[in-house]
């Protein structure tokens, strides 16, 4: 699978879906737009990195030999067990082994190491030992805290990996459980009429087990609590950090455990500076949570190494090499990529070293000691290709595609001979909602347009700012401003556009500025460009209804900086909010209407979940495709931080599969009956067998007798009738439109046709109906 080219299916899928939202009509901000979107700034060059390798340390046979762990350790924790046991004996990270070796002096300790390097084991290990030493069934003796339920599941399953095999399930040495919310009444009755040794579970459910009377079981049949771990230390900020550092304590007086050992890990807690300051800082904060000292040498980070030797490209031979490796490579779009054959070859390639001393490591400057390199991108100012390209010589375009390419040969070359790669790489892609547009309030053409957000023209502060909002039906800009007079001076202001207040001095609007079509000066002008809701009969004339008087736009003009003005400045018009219509379509809004959203859009009207769903969509269709995947393999893993959002999501991506599911329907339904279409009594039934549902998928009883499965078929064809035609409902989706306001569905009615163009069936019908052409 190319990653690459994965990410850019998924950013032009999902630059669509942005750029579907907002169509300005006037060119100067449409331009501005369009290369706001080819810039990518919402969707940067993504980072790459590299997951390193570790440096080795010792097995766990070999710390039971030195009496570290205990013996049973070694049939425990075994790489690639089966349910009958067996596999191969493990061998640590050397950060790991460190870890093991702290947590057996009963010290308080702190992880700090990266993604993928085996944190859980650190405390896992030295908790189960713990347990072997003094004997299981004595309550829980180890309490692990997870800030997602989805990782505490995740240890679970790890946990019985080791635990299970060649003991059976019920006869575990070690005991354990996870404790988060998601059991059923019985599975809690039995943890607490015999608690786990571990119990696995997040910071709300163990604030209950302290303040719940039940759960209060728990430490009441815990008197030997001996480790308190927090896993993804660095979550636990500001308030919520008070509060788990406050949980703590209470936990350890309410276990009665005040010899307790406190274990943190954390992937990204370390900040700035050498690692012996990151040392003392790391100690710092994990002594303010547990409230119990740790020491700056008991804070373990991960102990990397390199699989290939540094370049020293200072010496013209190892340049020349490097150079003459990619030098083949005739432009960034071909296809002649001369790549390693083995793995071997692969290893020995300068540019092999290149890539991981660039993109996987690189030596702390004070002590010389490896430690893993930031993310960083290929392409761009600050990327690695510029430095590629500066090394060598050779265009920096060239440098990407070889770089690029290079990473996937790895990647090839392991499916093909099963070799594990010198290593693997992560994208990392960052996705922004971005802001709106900003302009002068002046002409278009010789405004000041801009993306990002600021009070003034740059350079110029007489020019100011001002948000641009756009019809949703024709693309006409507005300027959401409040009115008010400052020192006898009449003026607007830029508005946050949720911001509708309005007082005695000050009152909520929008500016409306075109070149192309302005408000107009006269009478009879003005009542033409009115709804037909706000005019009534005045004789043979029409007139405004008195009603709506105060809803009619006012012409005004105004200078660059806001300033209202009688002449000189930008002619435009003024109309109190919330929006009742455009002034440039003459779309038309029910003033019970009091939110504009559904009138007026910006650039970051998306919304958080149906980008979501996009994206995931993009990229689970794009897996499902890709055969050199194994099947269990294209897939998508999503992690939220609270089950609010998670249920959010769930919701609104329900929603988002049923609308595909029956639009898809409605297509083939309508691809089958071709130029004819179907008629209103027809659309249901096609609908029905377009979806081919089994009685399986909507039947509560699908083996139920078969009167009973035409009565469940019925039911569903009303359902689907109801959802057809709500679908077609105009704005209430805005994130889907309906099919006929995008062009992909058309409506017509039977006879219509004949009933226009029969024009004795209007003869004596009001002039403009008598007058009016067939169409």
């Amino acid at each position: 699978m190319n990653v690459f080219e994965l990410r850019d299916d998924i950013v032009d899928e999902y630059a669509r879906f942005v750029g579907s939202f907002v169509n300005p009509s006037t060119p100067d901000v449409a331009g501005r737009v369009s290369e706001h979107f080819e810039s990518e700034n919402l969707w940067p060059e993504p980072m790459l990195q590299l997951n390193p390798a570790f440096e080795p340390g010792k097995t766990i046979d070999q710390l039971v030999e030195e009496g570290i762990l205990h013996e049973q350790c070694s049939r425990i924790f075994r790489v690639g067990k089966d349910k009958n046991a067996g596999g191969t004996v493990m061998r640590l990270h050397r950060h790991q082994e460190e870890a093991v070796r702290r947590a057996v002096t009963g010290a308080n300790y702190v992880l700090t190491t990266g993604t993928g390097s085996g944190k859980s084991l650190a405390y896992i290990i030295p908790i189960v030992n713990h347990v072997l030493h003094n004997g299981t069934r004595r309550g829980i003796q180890a309490i692990v805290v997870y800030p997602m339920n989805a990782l505490a599941n995740s240890q679970h399953d790890e946990l019985a990996k080791f635990l299970v095999p060649g003991f059976g399930e019920g006869n575990e040495p070690v005991s354990f459980a996870a404790y988060t919310g998601q059991e059923d009444q019985a599975r809690r009755e039995v943890l607490l009429r015999d608690p786990p040794d571990i119990l696995l579970t997040n910071y709300v459910m163990l604030e209950l087990i302290l303040t719940r009377f039940r759960e209060r079981e728990f430490i009441g049949r815990s008197p030997a609590l001996r480790f308190i771990v927090l896993d993804e230390l660095h979550t636990y900020r500001g308030r919520q950090g008070s509060d788990v550092s406050m949980l703590v304590r209470r936990v350890r007086a309410a276990f009665n455990a005040h010899d307790s050992q406190c274990v943190g890990t954390s992937a990204t807690l370390a900040g700035p500076g050498s690692y012996e300051e990151q040392q003392q800082k790391v100690s710092q904060v994990a002594g303010n949570i547990f409230g119990v000292p740790v020491s700056a040498e008991h804070v373990v980070g991960e102990t990397v190494t390199s699989t290939t030797e540094e370049l020293d490209l200072s010496e013209p031979a190892v340049r020349e090499k490097l150079v003459r490796e990619i030098g083949d490579y005739q432009a960034p779009a071909s296809d002649s990529i001369d790549a390693p054959q083995t793995m071997e070859e692969y290893r020995a390639n300068p540019l092999t070293n290149w890539i991981e001393w660039n993109f996987g490591l690189e030596r702390e400057p004070e002590s010389g000691r490896l430690r893993r390199r930031s993310a960083r991108p290929i392409g761009g100012e600050t990327g690695a290709a510029r430095a590629l390209a500066d090394q060598t010589n050779i265009p920096e375009a060239l440098c990407a595609t070889v770089i690029r390419r290079h990473l996937l040969a790895g990647v090839k070359l392991f499916q093909i001979t099963g070799q594990a790669a010198p290593f693997a790489f992560r994208l990392h892609q960052f996705i922004s909602r971005g802001d709106t547009v900003y302009a002068t309030p002046e002409p278009p053409g010789s405004r000041h347009v801009t993306v990002h957000g600021q009070q003034f023209v740059p350079g110029d502060r007489d020019r100011k700012l001002f948000p641009l909002l756009f019809c949703r039906e024709c693309g006409q800009e507005y300027y959401p401003v409040h009115r008010l007079s400052r020192a006898g001076t009449a003026l607007v202001e830029p508005r946050d556009p949720n911001d509708l207040s309005t007082d005695d001095h000050t009152r909520a609007g929008y500016l409306y500025i075109s070149v192309v079509n302005p408000w107009p000066e006269g009478d009879e002008d003005i009542l033409s460009r009115l709804p037909e809701e706000y005019l009534e009969p005045d004789g043979e004339r029409r007139r405004v209804h008195k009603d709506r008087r105060k809803y009619v736009p006012q012409r005004l003009q105004v200078s660059p900086d806001g300033t209202i003005v009688q002449g000189g400045g930008t002619p435009g018009a003024y109309v109190d909010a919330p929006f009742r219509f455009c002034l440039n379509c003459g779309s038309s809004f029910n003033l019970r209407m009091r939110s504009d959203f559904s009138k007026l859009g910006s650039l970051a009207t998306e919304g958080r979940s149906s980008a979501t769903s996009v994206l995931s969509v993009a990229a689970v269709r794009r897996l499902r495709v890709q055969e050199s995947l194994p099947r269990e393999a294209r897939k998508l893993l999503s992690f939220t931080d609270n089950r609010q959002d998670a249920s959010l999501q769930t919701g609104h991506f329900n929603d988002f599969v049923q609308v595909g599911l029956l639009r898809g329907a409605v297509y083939s339904a309508l691809a089958r009956a071709a130029q004819e279409g179907l008629r209103h009594d027809a659309i249901v039934p096609a609908v029905f067998q377009a979806l081919s549902l089994s009685s399986r998928e909507y039947s509560q009883s699908p083996l139920a007798a078969d009167e009973l499965q035409d009565d469940a078929k019925r039911a569903l064809r009303d359902v689907l009738g109801y959802f057809i035609y709500r679908d077609q409902e105009r704005g209430w989706r805005l994130t889907a439109p309906n099919l006929e306001q995008v062009g992909l569905l058309k409506f017509d009615y039977v006879g219509l046709q004949s009933v226009t163009a029969d024009e004795s069936r209007w003869a004596d019908c009001h002039e403009a109906l008598r007058t009016a052409a067939p169409s």
